[in-house]
C-alpha cells in the first residue's frame, strides 16, 4: 500500500536529530584537533589587529577534520566582528576558475555588483576599494584548491592586490587533500601559498570512537546504538586512512538500516551491511572528485579490464592484472580523443599512486612470466561501473 508523509513521519525512529551525523554539521567542540584550530586562530589573529597574516596551506587525506577545523575557527573569528578583518569562504569544486572565485568573493562582500557579465577587472577594483577604504584585511579560504584550473592566475591576482592597497590586506588558506599538486605550480605561487604549512594527520581508532560518541550521543535516542557498533564503525574507519567522515556515514546508514527494519537498536550486524551501502557510495564520490587526468587514466585501466590486457594474455594469470605500459598507451589514446594534452610518464605514475592511495586500484609489482620488472595494476572496483561514472562524468 502507497505511504503517506504523514505515515511516514509518524513511524518510530531511533534518530533524535540526524543533521548532527551530516557532513557538513560543525559540532561546539572538534574533538582532537584542539593542535590544529589553535595553529590556525594563531596565524590568522593579526587581522584583527589590522595586520595582515600569513597565508596557510592545510594538507591532509579526506576525513581528517581540515574543513571542519578552519569553519569552526571562521565561526569563532565572526564572533569577534571585527571591522577590521573579514573570512570568505569559497569551495573550489563549485568556484573553480579565477573569474568564478572573483564573482563568489563579490557575493559575499558587495552583492550588489555580483552580476554575471561584469568583467575580472571590475571585481577587482571593487574589492580593492572595499579593503581600501575600510583598511580591511581579507582572508580568503579556498576549500579544494587544486581544482582551481587558474590556480596560478588566482594566487598572481591576489598577491597583486596587496600590491595596489594602501590600507588592508588579503590573505589565503588553501585546504587539499592532495600534496602533489603543488609539484605543478608556479614558485611565486607556491611561496605564497606556502608561507604557512599545515598537516592534518589522520585519526586514530580511539579518537574516531571519541568522535563517534559525541555524535551519537547528540544524534541517537539514548541506548540505541550498542557499544560494539561504535567500535567496529571506528575500527573499519580507521583501516581506511582514519577518514571521520566514512566513520560517521557508517554509523548514519546503520541507523536508518534499522529504522527500516524496525530492529529498534544499532548493533555489529548493522555497521557490516552499511559499509556495503556505503563503500558504493563512497567509490561514486571518489571518483567524481578526481582531477581529470585521473579520471581519464583510471577509465583506461576500467576500458582495459574489461577488454583483458596483454599479462593475462602472456601470462594465462586470470586476476585481470594490466602491465603499466598498456594502461600509459591506453590512457594517452583516451586523452587525444578527449582533446586533452596527455601528461607525461612521470606524472602517470604520481596519478597511479594516488588512485592506489584512494583504494581505487591495486598495483603489485610483476614476478616470474615478465622480462625485467614492471608494475601490475588491477582495478578495485567492477570495471563496468566504473567505466559508467566515468562516462557520466565526462558527458556533463
Amino acid at each position: 500500500m502507497l505511504s503517506s508523509f504523514q505515515d511516514i513521519l509518524s513511524r518510530s525512529s531511533i534518530f533524535r536529530d540526524r543533521n548532527v551525523l551530516s557532513l557538513h554539521y560543525i559540532p561546539s567542540t572538534l574533538p582532537h584537533r584542539e593542535k590544529e584550530i589553535n595553529n590556525i586562530m594563531s596565524a590568522i589573529s593579526p587581522a584583527l589587529k589590522g595586520e595582515k597574516p600569513r597565508s596557510i596551506f592545510i594538507y591532509g587525506k579526506t576525513g581528517t577534520g581540515k574543513t571542519s577545523s578552519v569553519k569552526y575557527v571562521m565561526e569563532r573569528f565572526e564572533e569577534m566582528k571585527s571591522e577590521r578583518a573579514r573570512m570568505c569562504y569559497v569551495n573550489c569544486r563549485m568556484y573553480n576558475t579565477r573569474y568564478r572565485v572573483f564573482h563568489k568573493l563579490m557575493k559575499d562582500s558587495i552583492p550588489e555588483y555580483a552580476k554575471t557579465g561584469y568583467g575580472l577587472s571590475f571585481f577587482y577594483e571593487k574589492l580593492i576599494d572595499l579593503l581600501d577604504s575600510g583598511g580591511t584585511n581579507l582572508i580568503i579560504v579556498l576549500d579544494e584548491v587544486d581544482m582551481v584550473k587558474d590556480l596560478d592566475d588566482l594566487i598572481y591576482t591576489l598577491t597583486r592586490a596587496n600590491d595596489d592597497l594602501k590600507k588592508g590586506g588579503s590573505s589565503i588558506i588553501g585546504i587539499s587533500n592532495r600534496l602533489s599538486f603543488k609539484d605543478n605550480l608556479d614558485p611565486r605561487s607556491k611561496s605564497t601559498l606556502y608561507e604557512t604549512e599545515m598537516v592534518f594527520p589522520p585519526y586514530t581508532s580511539n579518537q574516531l570512537k571519541s568522535i563517534l560518541d559525541q555524535r551519537v550521543k547528540l544524534g541517537f535516542s539514548e541506548a540505541a546504538v550498542d557499544e560494539s557498533a561504535i567500535n567496529l564503525a571506528a575500527a573499519i574507519a580507521a583501516q581506511d586512512n582514519g577518514d571521520a567522515r566514512y566513520a560517521l556515514k557508517l554509523i548514519l546508514r546503520a541507523g536508518e538500516i534499522v529504522d527500516e527494519e524496525g530492529a529498534g537498536v544499532v548493533s555489529e550486524k548493522h555497521v557490516n551491511a552499511a559499509r556495503r551501502s556505503v563503500d558504493e557510495d563512497v567509490s561514486i564520490e571518489a571518483i567524481s572528485t578526481l582531477p581529470q587526468h585521473q579520471q581519464i587514466v583510471l577509465y583506461s585501466i576500467a576500458t582495459l579490464s574489461m577488454d583483458g590486457g596483454r599479462y593475462s594474455k602472456l601470462t594465462g594469470n586470470t586476476d585481470n592484472y594490466l602491465l603499466s605500459g598498456e594502461v600509459y598507451e591506453n590512457y594517452l589514446k583516451n586523452a587525444r580523443n578527449l582533446r586533452k594534452e596527455p601528461r607525461s610518464s612521470r606524472w602517470y605514475r604520481e596519478y597511479l599512486n594516488e588512485l592506489e592511495m584512494l583504494g581505487l586500484i591495486n598495483t603489485v609489482e610483476s614476478g616470474k612470466g615478465m622480462r625485467g620488472h614492471t608494475r601490475l595494476i588491477k582495478i578495485a572496483y567492477s570495471p563496468t561501473k566504473v567505466r559508467s561514472i566515468i562516462e557520466r562524468i565526462m558527458l556533463e
